[in-house]
């Protein structure tokens, strides 16, 4: 079976991405597992911790090979300042944009088969002159791909949104047929592709308390989400909804679906977060490569303790290389 080449971007170099990395990289993974990093900031933070790491130049025209604990691929990406676990420097903000480059370009170049993402600090790249708005932003503007999906997977839950960063007060606004239909089509296509599931059933909620209360806590259900799930149900996807958003979160509708569609950030991510915070993955559809991402910020604070949770960048290159591998068997 073919061996799947996995980048890791550990993010912003003062925080815990690089403490994650290397913690796990000391045990056995089924992908051959690539950093993308300055290679003195990861023996570095090695020595911090108290971790055996043998770095290994990554020669992307060698035959793939499993991870091996205590080992790690590295594609060397200079830092210009040696970072400090705990203590931002914007002078590294374009290298945290560096790595970023050098993964999207090595999944495009299919030197890679999958990206997972450590967090960042988007305020110390701005500051160093690099409008930066996140991952995702970044990821789809340089793969050139005009419309991108987040997902947010955990055990037994996965969430998908039709608009994710907006103030609340222009969210209606946002959900047109349009978006929706969109939105749905890639979350659909997505979960075949990459997921495995040749008929995924999607519950979709409402945009309003009650779902509108049949027009009396709102129109849009009437006028936007029941129309363009009728257009969708008739282009052969399975569509549940639109659903009260305070009663589909429960098993007796969960347990036969396969995602749910929330229609803005904190409608479905608070109750996925207290499902399974530190062991979910963000999982970025639409890309024409696989992305999937920890759940959780920088944690200055721990960066450099041995403190940091592994937990959410395990489930990361987990789902990472169980999507890298199913998209092979989907195109083979």
């Amino acid at each position: 079976m073919n061996i799947s080449r996995i980048a890791i971007t550990p993010g912003e170099p003062a925080g815990i991405g690089p403490d994650i990395t290397l913690q796990i990289a000391q045990q056995g993974w089924d992908a051959q597992l690539i950093v993308i990093a300055d290679k003195s900031l990861m023996l570095s933070r090695a020595e911090q911790l108290g971790l055996s790491i043998e770095l290994i130049e990554f020669d992307p025209t060698s035959a793939p090979e499993k991870h091996q604990p205590g080992k790690l691929f590295i594609q060397h990406t200079p830092m210009e300042k040696a970072a400090v676990a705990g203590q931002l420097d914007d002078k590294n903000g374009h290298y945290v944009v560096d790595t970023l480059t050098l993964a999207s370009q090595g999944n495009m170049d299919d030197i890679f088969d999958a990206v997972v993402t450590g967090p960042v600090n988007k305020g110390i790249i701005n500051q160093a002159g690099v409008p930066f708005s996140g991952h995702t932003e970044f990821f789809a503007n340089h793969s050139n791909t005009s419309d991108v999906v987040m997902l947010l997977a955990t055990e037994g839950l996965q969430v998908a949104l039709v608009t994710t960063h907006l103030p609340l007060q222009y969210v209606a606004m946002a959900i047109t047929p349009e978006r929706l239909h969109k939105v749905t089509s890639i979350l659909h296509s997505e979960l075949q592709l990459k997921l495995g599931l040749n008929n995924p059933r999607i519950l979709v909620c409402g945009l309003n308390p009650h779902a509108g209360e049949s027009g009396h806590l709102g129109r849009e259900e009437i006028e936007v989400i029941e129309p363009t799930l009728d257009i969708l149900r008739k282009e052969g996807m399975d569509l549940v909804g639109p659903l009260p958003a305070d009663t589909l979160f429960q098993p007796k509708y969960l347990e036969d679906a396969d995602a749910v569609l929330a229609m803005y950030h904190d409608q479905g991510l608070p109750v996925l977060k207290y499902k399974g915070f530190g062991n979910a993955v963000n999982i970025t559809l639409g890309l024409p490569y696989i992305r999937t991402s920890v759940d959780h910020g920088t944690a200055l604070d721990l960066a450099g303790t041995g403190e940091a949770d592994t937990g959410s960048m395990k489930v990361a290159i987990t789902h990472a290389i169980k999507m890298a591998k199913e998209k092979l068997l989907r195109q083979a």
